[in-house]
């Protein structure tokens, strides 16, 4: 059974708000870096996307199968981080050090793999992220757990009102940064693919 949503995100920011005001704790919790704060739905993340995504298509010349609008701003409605997040999805990892070289030519700093394949690239201006690029060669875990996962959330409003309320209450007991933030919606995300297996495979 689905557990219900107690309050929408108009309360919850409401409350951030208020607390913000009357609590020096949370003040300071406030100031350790979560890349960038959670902001109501706008929609022009997906022109943001499609921009960007003609930008680094270039990287991956004959190698690229498709790029992908996933995360939290990809799905209508749902409050975010306004970070875009990009997958890229290549034939395979060729040119790594061109592809780097044409990244950081676009404002990209290459990241640790996020695992065996998973290359990363993240962007920041003025010292916010604003875009995150993923990069997996066909077949990898991580494509199809990303489309997967933004598929489900934008078909179902409960889901989607679930996650959006785990993300703010998350933001605002954070005390840790991004790696805490992180952790927090892991379970979310790892219990609902469990529970829905991909039917495509």
């Amino acid at each position: 059974m689905k557990k219900p949503v107690p309050f929408g995100a108009g309360f919850f920011f409401d409350q951030l708000r208020a607390s913000n005001r009357t609590s020096n704790a949370f003040s300071e919790r406030q100031t350790l870096v979560l890349t960038s704060k959670i902001t109501a739905f706008d929609p022009a993340w997906s022109n943001m996307f499609e921009k960007e995504s003609g930008r680094i298509s270039g990287a991956f010349g004959d190698t690229l199968v498709a790029i992908y609008h996933v995360g939290s701003t990809a799905i209508t409605g749902l409050a975010a981080k306004p970070e875009i997040d990009m997958l890229v999805e290549v034939s395979c990892h060729q040119r790594t050090p061109e592809v780097d070289s044409f990244m950081r030519s676009l404002g990209y700093t290459r990241g640790k793999d996020l695992s065996p394949g998973h290359h990363f690239y993240r962007r920041d201006v003025d010292g916010v992220r604003t875009h995150k690029v993923h990069v997996c060669p066909t077949g990898h875990s991580q494509i199809s757990r990303m489309l997967r996962f933004r598929d489900l959330l934008r078909q179902d409003a409960e889901l989607r009102d679930q996650y959006q309320y785990l993300k703010l209450k998350l933001e605002a007991e954070n005390t840790e940064g991004i790696k805490e933030y992180l952790a927090g919606k892991a379970p979310f995300i790892d219990a609902l693919l469990k529970g829905k297996p991909d039917t495509n495979q």
